[in-house]
């Protein structure tokens, strides 16, 4: 089976639309139309044009294009931010320092019209958010699902928790974890795709393949087809095979 995948996003419309057409090239030269298309999460953030590329995502989508999109922890960020009702609420925190600027907060609601002053207020800013972000916006955020599974791949934003099944990991660890997942070796019994941790390179460890290359810091985004649980990097120029290290 063959699958597509694109790594973290991050509000990079332009960057989206270029791994698009590498991926539509090479559908060309194989001549398929219907594999799915996988983006690993954190669709915004950082990037200039977070509204942009959920704009083109929900086109897309709508369109019939064999697209999905998986949660990441920036997501999430974004949906409690327009969803926490009071500061009692236990996601208050994270949705509070979501708009710090090394989260990226400001820059997705920038790209929406709204700004994010050094003295904001919260629950002002929220409610200015929550009159920009158009309906259509927060429901793709809210029914995204945190897995895209195969017969050989398990796509996901962060990873998993090593040793635990598939369908009993948590969801903090799907779109959060880091060090446990990623310093593990053995085989999770289907070769994981995710995102999540920036890599100079994209990274393929046998046990998993990390797609996330820094585009919310200006650097490229990956766009890579899986064959079984072979790979390859979709470039300008073709398919550059990206073997287990």
């Amino acid at each position: 089976m063959r699958l597509y995948a694109i790594g973290d996003i991050h509000g990079q419309r332009e960057m989206l639309r270029a791994a698009h057409s590498r991926i539509e090239a090479d559908r060309a030269a194989c001549g398929d139309a219907d594999a799915p298309l996988i983006h690993l999460g954190d669709h915004t953030d950082r990037g200039p044009d977070s509204r942009g590329v959920i704009d083109d995502l929900l086109a897309g989508m709508g369109a019939g294009r064999p697209w999905r999109s998986i949660r990441g922890n920036h997501d999430q960020l974004f949906l409690d931010f327009l969803s926490v009702p009071d500061a009692d609420d236990p996601r208050f925190g994270k949705a509070d320092w979501w708009l710090q600027p090394n989260l990226g907060g400001d820059t997705t609601l920038g790209s929406y019209g709204v700004e994010v002053t050094a003295d904001y207020d919260f629950f002002q800013l929220q409610a200015q958010a929550r009159a920009a972000v158009p309906e259509a916006h927060v429901r793709f955020l809210d029914t995204l699902p945190l897995t895209y599974e195969t017969p050989d791949l398990f796509c996901v934003h962060a990873g998993v928790r090593p040793g635990v099944p598939f369908d009993r990991q948590k969801k903090e660890d799907l779109i959060w974890i880091r060090e446990d997942f990623l310093w593990d070796e053995r085989d999770h019994g289907k070769l994981v795709v995710h995102g999540h941790t920036p890599a100079d390179v994209p990274e393929n460890h046998g046990n998993r393949v990390d797609l996330d290359t820094g585009a919310g810091y200006g650097r490229p985004l990956t766009a890579a087809v899986f064959e079984g649980r072979n790979v390859w990097v979709l470039t300008d120029d073709g398919r550059v095979p990206l073997p287990p290290v």
